[in-house]
C-alpha cells in the first residue's frame, strides 16, 4: 500500500503539489505580509481632554455619556459629552468648610449622590438646578452605593444600597417630584439593613453591585478592604420596591459567604465587566492587597456567583507599600490598573502586562479612573487635566494568548477574520492533533492551512496514517477553487486509488466486513459528490481504468450510472446475460440512441419486452431505426416472433400515425408474409387516394402478386388508376369485382365502355352464360344490345335477347321524341327574341328642357348626353370620365383607339378641286364609317347606367376620399 501511495505521490503530484505550495506562498507574501505591515492604532488611545478647569478637580464621575466634576470648594460642573459646549454650572451654597469626599452617579446619569467630608450627602438630579440635602443621611460618611438598575428611572431611584465608611449597609430611596422642584423630602427613607464587619470589627463598605439572576433571584457584591461578601435571596415578584431587607434578613443570624486575603491596600475596589448595555456583568476584577482576583460571574450557581477565579499578583514593578494601585476597570479581556504617575493594562488571561502609558509629572498626581459603562470609554483626572481612553479592537492578539494555552476554537473565534492568522493557529492545532496522535482531527486542520502539500502527505504516510492521509485529502480536495482543475484531477485521482486499495484490502478479511461496507459507502458518496462530478467526468477514462485494473467491476457500473455512461452500463449487462436489466436501464433512462444500438440484441432474447419498451418510449423513437433489428429478428424466428414485430409497426401506424414509406411498406411485408387477411384491410384503410398513400404502390404491387394475393393487386390497380388491368384480374377471381372496377372511370365514358364491353366478353365467351351478357346490360347503361351482338356465337337463337332488343327500339323512339321537342322549343324561343329587338327599336323617353345631368348638375341638353331605362342621364363627357377609370385595360385601349378613329373622320377633306361625284361618294362612306365608330363608343361607355349597374356595385368597397388626397383633406378641415 505505502509503495503504490509513494508512487503517487511521486510520479502524479509532485508538481502539482509544487505549484500549490508555491501558490500559498505567493498568497502569504502578497496577503498575509500586507496585512502585518499595517500600522496597528494602539488598544487602549488616550486623548486629553481640551479643558483648563477654574481649580482643581475634586472628583469626577461619568455615566451614559453625562459627566459630573466637582472643582473647589463649591462648584459642580455637569456636562452632557453630546453637546460638550453646553456645560452647566451649579454652586453647592455652603458657608462651611465641607469639601467634596465622594460623587456617585448612576447608570442614567440621571441621579448624582454628592458625599461630603464632613457625614452630609447631598442629592442633585440632572432635569433640576437646585442641590438638594439628604437629611435622612446626615452623620454617615458615604463610601459606596449601590444603585438599582432593574426598578431605577430618571426621577426615581428605586430600593438602593449605601455602604458607609462605619461598614453600615443601608437602603434608601430618591424620588423627584414633578410637581414642582421638590414638593417634599426626595429621600423617602433610609433604614440600616447590614454591618459588615473584619477581625478588628466593622470595616468600610469600599464597594457595592446589586445584580438578578434566574428566576427572580438577586445577587448583592459587597466589598471590604480585605474581604469580598456576597448576600443572596429571592424577592417575591411584585414586591421589588420593597427593597432588599429580606434578602439581608435570611443572613442576620449568620455571616454571609466571602472570600478574604491578608494583605490589606487600605482601601480596595470592584470592577465588573458588562458586554451589552442592561445585560449582567459577565465577569469582575477585585483590586486588593494581594493582587487583582479575577473571575467571572456564574448566575446559575445557588452558592456563589465566582466562578473561574484567579488571582493576578501585580507587576514587579508596583511596590504596594510605596506606590500603590489608585484604582481599577475591567474591560473585555484586561483590567486597567491607575498608578499616581502611569496606567498599566494586564491582559486577564495570561496576566502579562500589554500596555503601559506614564504621564508627565506637569499633570500631577493621578486620582482616579472611571469607565463609563454605556460608551465603554475610560476616563483618568488629576487635579488639573482629564484624559479618555478610547478601548480599540481590544481582541486583536487574543488569538495568540488562546492559542498559547492550546484553545483553538477560541483563537480561531478572534481571528476569523484574519486569514494570515487564521492559518497560524490551524497549522500549530494541526501539529498538536499530530503530537498526540489525533491523525483524523490534524488532517482537517492541515487541510485548511497554506503549509505545503508535500510534507504535510508525506508526514501522514511516514506515519502509516492512511484514513488521515484520505481524509487530508478530501478536504484538501473540497476547498480547491474551480480554477485549480489540475490539482483536482490529481487529487480526485489519487483518492480513488486509495480507495480502490482499502476495499481490495477490506473485501479479503471477513471480519472486517463492517468497516468494508463503511468504506464503501465513503467511496460511492465521494464518486457522486455535485464537486467532484465535473472533473471525474473530463477524467472518466482515466477512472474507469483504474476500476478495471482493480477488477471492480461493481463500482465500474456505478461510476458508469453516475457519468450518466448508461451504454457501458447496458453493455455490461448484455455481456452478463443480464438482458432485464439491460432493459430496465433502457426504460428507465430513455435514450434513443441506446434503444438503437441494443435493441437488436435484445429482441432476440425478449422480444416482447422490448417491443412493450418501444411502445412505452412513443414518439420519441424513429421506428425506421428499429427497422434493421426487427429484420434481422424477423429472418430466424417463427411466426409468433414476427407477431411481436407487427405489433410494434401497427402500433407506429394506427396510434402514432407514422406517415414514413418506409415503415408503411415494411408492413405491408408483414403482412404479406404472415397476415393476409390484414393485408386487404389495410389497404382499404388507406384508401384510394395516391396523394394521401403512404405504401410504395409499385412495391406493394409486386409483393402482394409475389405472394398471390389478388384481391390486393386489384385493389392496387385500382389506386393506381389502371382500370383495365384492374378488371382484367378481377375477372380472373370475381366478375362482380370487375364490375366495381369498371365503373370507377366515371369521367371517362368511353373508357367504362370499354371496360364493360371486355366482361360482357368474359362472360359470353368464357363462361358462355347469355343470361349474365344481358344483365350487364342493365347494369350499364353504355352498353347497347348492338355492342353485345357480336360476341355471340352464331349458333345462339333471337329468343335470348328477344326483350333487350325489344328494349333498345324502345329507347330509340324516346330519344327521337325527345330531340323533336327540344326543336319546337328553340324555334319558340328565337321566335320570342326576334319580338324583343322589334319592341326595343321603337322604345323612346321624353326629355324636359330643365332636366340636369345627374352627375355635374349643369342643364342637360347643353351638351350631347345619354338617357337610360332607369331615368338617370348624363352628359356624354360626363359618363365617359366616370367610366372610363373603372374599365379593363383592353377596353381602355380599344376606347380610346375609337376615339382617335372618330376625331380622324370629323377632319374636312384637304382635296378641293376632286369631282363633285367622288366628294358625295367619299362623304357617304365615311359618314357610315363614323356611325358606326360612334355605335361602338357607345356599346362600351353606355353599357349601363353607372349609378344602377355593375359598376356602382364593384366600387361599393372604394373609399369616398382616395387615399393619396386624404392628409390633404383632412388638414382643410383643421
Amino acid at each position: 500500500m505505502a509503495s503504490i501511495l509513494d508512487e503517487y505521490e511521486d510520479s502524479l503530484y509532485r508538481s502539482a503539489a509544487v505549484q500549490q505550495s508555491r501558490a500559498s506562498v505567493g498568497i502569504l507574501h502578497s496577503g498575509y505580509v500586507n496585512a502585518r505591515l499595517e500600522k496597528e492604532t494602539p488598544i487602549f488611545n488616550k486623548q486629553r481632554i481640551d479643558f483648563t478647569p477654574p481649580e482643581k478637580i475634586n472628583s469626577l464621575v461619568v455615566s451614559s455619556n453625562q459627566l459630573c466634576m466637582s472643582l473647589g470648594k463649591d462648584t459642580l460642573l455637569r456636562i452632557d459629552l453630546a453637546k460638550p459646549d453646553e456645560p452647566n454650572q451649579v454652586e453647592l451654597g455652603r458657608k462651611d468648610e465641607a469639601r467634596v469626599y465622594k460623587m456617585f452617579l448612576d447608570h442614567t446619569g440621571s441621579h448624582l449622590l454628592i458625599a461630603l467630608n464632613t457625614s452630609e450627602c447631598l442629592y442633585l438630579n440632572r432635569s433640576i438646578q437646585k442641590v438638594r440635602v439628604l437629611s435622612r443621611w446626615k452623620g454617615h460618611l458615604i463610601e459606596s452605593v449601590g444603585w438599582n438598575k432593574f426598578l431605577g428611572s430618571e426621577t426615581n431611584t428605586g430600593p438602593i444600597l449605601v455602604g458607609t465608611a462605619q461598614g453600615q449597609i443601608f437602603e434608601a430611596e430618591i424620588s423627584v417630584s414633578e410637581g414642582s422642584l421638590f414638593s417634599t423630602n426626595p429621600d423617602q427613607y433610609f433604614r440600616q439593613v447590614y454591618t459588615l464587619e473584619e477581625e478588628s470589627g466593622p470595616a468600610p463598605v469600599c464597594c457595592l453591585e446589586i445584580e438578578r439572576g434566574i428566576e427572580g433571584k438577586f445577587f448583592i457584591i459587597a466589598i471590604t478592604q480585605k474581604r469580598l461578601f456576597q448576600f443572596f435571596g429571592k424577592v417575591p415578584e411584585g414586591t421589588e420596591q420593597q427593597g432588599f431587607s429580606s434578602i439581608f434578613a435570611m443572613h442576620a443570624d449568620h455571616l454571609p459567604s466571602f472570600r478574604e486575603f491578608p494583605a490589606n491596600l487600605g482601601f480596595s475596589e470592584i470592577a465588573f465587566y458588562t458586554p451589552k448595555l442592561r445585560s449582567s456583568p459577565r465577569s469582575f476584577a477585585w483590586m486588593m492587597g494581594n493582587g487583582v482576583l479575577y473571575g467571572t460571574l456564574d448566575y446559575s450557581r445557588p452558592d456563589s456567583i465566582l466562578s473561574d477565579e484567579r488571582v493576578w499578583v501585580y507587576p514587579s514593578d508596583i511596590d504596594i507599600t510605596v506606590n500603590k494601585p489608585i484604582s481599577i476597570v475591567l474591560t473585555q479581556f484586561h483590567f486597567l490598573l491607575l498608578l499616581p504617575d502611569q496606567l498599566k493594562a494586564v491582559c486577564t488571561l495570561n496576566g502579562q502586562v500589554v500596555f503601559q502609558d506614564l504621564f508627565l509629572e506637569k499633570f500631577g498626581s493621578l486620582t482616579r479612573m472611571i469607565k463609563d459603562p454605556t460608551v465603554q470609554q475610560i476616563w483618568i483626572h488629576t487635579e488639573k487635566v482629564v484624559f479618555r481612553y478610547h478601548v480599540q479592537r481590544e481582541s486583536r492578539d487574543v488569538w495568540k494568548m488562546y492559542m498559547n494555552m492550546n484553545k483553538f476554537d477560541l483563537a480561531k473565534e478572534y481571528c476569523k477574520d484574519r486569514p494570515e492568522c487564521l492559518d497560524i493557529v490551524l497549522a500549530k492545532e494541526a501539529e498538536h492533533c499530530f503530537q498526540n496522535k489525533k491523525y483524523l482531527d490534524s488532517a482537517k486542520c492541515y487541510a485548511l492551512t497554506q503549509n505545503y502539500f508535500e510534507e504535510i502527505a508525506l508526514k501522514f504516510i511516514e506515519a502509516k496514517q492512511e484514513e488521515a492521509l484520505m481524509e487530508f485529502l478530501i478536504k484538501k480536495l473540497s476547498n480547491l477553487k474551480p480554477s485549480e482543475k489540475t490539482q483536482t484531477t490529481l487529487l480526485t485521482t489519487w483518492l480513488t486509488e486509495l480507495y480502490l486499495n482499502q476495499l481490495g484490502i477490506l473485501e479479503g478479511d471477513p471480519s472486517q466486513r463492517d468497516l468494508c461496507l463503511n468504506v464503501r459507502e465513503k467511496f460511492r458518496l465521494f464518486l457522486s459528490s455535485p464537486k467532484n462530478k465535473d472533473c471525474l467526468f473530463n477524467n472518466r477514462a482515466s477512472i474507469y481504468e483504474l476500476l478495471a485494473s482493480h477488477g471492480d467491476t461493481e463500482h465500474m457500473v456505478y461510476f458508469a450510472v453516475i457519468m450518466q455512461d448508461y451504454e457501458r452500463v447496458v453493455a455490461h449487462h448484455c455481456q452478463h446475460d443480464e438482458y432485464d436489466e439491460a432493459l430496465n436501464v433502457l426504460s428507465r433512462h430513455k435514450d434513443e440512441k441506446l434503444f438503437y444500438k441494443f435493441s437488436p440484441v435484445l429482441i432476440q432474447h425478449i422480444p416482447k419486452k422490448v417491443v412493450d419498451a418501444w411502445i412505452t418510449m412513443g414518439s420519441r423513437l424513429d421506428a425506421r431505426n428499429l427497422i434493421p433489428a426487427l429484420v434481422n429478428y424477423s429472418q430466424s424466428a417463427s411466426t409468433q416472433q414476427i407477431n411481436e414485430a407487427i405489433r410494434y409497426m401497427e402500433f407506429c401506424v394506427y396510434q402514432l400515425e407514422e406517415t414514413q414509406q418506409a415503415i408503411h411498406n415494411y408492413l405491408l411485408s408483414l403482412y404479406a408474409l404472415c397476415r393476409p387477411d390484414s393485408l386487404l384491410s389495410y389497404l382499404e384503410q388507406a384508401g384510394t387516394n395516391p396523394n394521401r398513400i403512404h405504401y410504395d404502390l409499385k412495391y406493394a404491387l409486386r409483393l402482394c402478386a409475389e405472394h398471390g394475393h389478388h384481391h390486393a393487386c386489384v385493389h392496387i390497380y385500382k389506386v393506381m388508376e389502371l382500370y383495365e388491368e384492374a378488371v382484367d384480374l378481377a375477372l380472373q377471381v370475381d366478375v362482380d369485382l370487375a364490375k366495381s372496377c369498371a365503373d370507377l372511370p366515371e369521367d371517362d365514358e368511353e373508357l367504362r365502355k370499354k371496360l364493360w364491353l371486355k366482361i360482357a366478353c368474359h362472360v359470353v365467351q368464357e363462361e358462355r352464360d347469355v343470361k349474365k351478357a344481358m344483365a350487364c346490360l342493365s347494369s350499364c347503361a353504355l352498353l347497347k344490345i348492338e355492342d353485345v351482338l357480336p360476341f355471340f356465337p352464331d349458333f345462339v337463337t333471337i329468343d335470348h335477347f328477344k326483350e333487350a332488343i325489344c328494349n333498345s327500339l324502345e329507347d330509340y323512339n324516346k330519344h327521337i321524341e325527345e330531340l323533336k321537342r327540344e326543336m319546337e322549343e328553340a324555334t319558340q324561343s328565337a321566335k320570342r327574341i326576334r319580338e324583343d329587338i322589334q319592341e326595343m327599336r321603337n322604345k323612346y323617353g321624353s326629355v324636359e328642357p330643365q332636366e340636369k345631368c345627374s352627375a355635374c348638375d349643369f342643364p342637360l341638353l347643353n351638351r350631347p348626353f345619354y338617357l337610360f331605362l332607369c331615368g338617370h342621364m348624363f352628359h356624354y363627357d360626363c359618363l365617359l370620365q366616370a367610366v372610363f377609370p373603372n374599365l379593363p385595360v383592353y377596353k381602355q385601349a380599344k376606347l380610346e383607339d375609337l376615339q382617335k378613329k372618330l376625331a380622324v373622320t370629323s377632319q374636312p377633306s384637304k382635296s378641293h378641286h376632286r369631282p363633285k361625284d367622288a366628294d358625295t361618294i367619299s362623304l357617304g362612306k365615311g359618314q357610315q364609317s363614323r356611325e358606326q365608330i360612334k355605335a361602338d363608343i357607345d356599346d362600351i361607355v353606355a353599357a349601363e347606367c353607372m349609378y344602377c349597374g355593375e359598376l356602382m356595385i364593384r366600387s361599393i368597397d372604394k373609399p369616398f376620399i382616395e387615399p393619396q388626397k386624404y392628409e390633404g383633406e383632412m388638414r382643410s378641415w383643421l
